[in-house]
């Protein structure tokens, strides 16, 4: 089975997005977890920042990258006419 230029182009821009937004949860879930006792001398609406990103701002980064992905996709299956059903 060949793919055409169409769907390798499609792949990559699929993969390229993925690694960026997998890279961007690995910072906010493991790099920051790490300097957590550093992030904490920060203040950010009154909490320690190291505090204010393991109880609130990680699960808002993750929810934004998730909106992200889906209008990213959506607008990218538009795009090279892979939306569903369409086969």
């Amino acid at each position: 089975m060949q793919t055409s230029q169409k769907h390798k182009d499609y792949w990559r821009k699929n993969l390229r997005i993925t690694t960026i937004l997998l890279a961007i949860w690995f910072v906010v879930t493991f790099v920051v977890s790490y300097y957590a006792r550093e992030l904490s001398t920060i203040m950010f609406f009154g909490f320690p920042l190291g505090f204010y990103m393991g109880a609130q701002g990680s699960l808002i980064i993750y929810v934004a990258i998730i909106w992200f992905y889906a209008r990213y996709m959506n607008a990218l299956d538009k795009e090279y006419g892979a939306r569903e059903g369409s086969d």
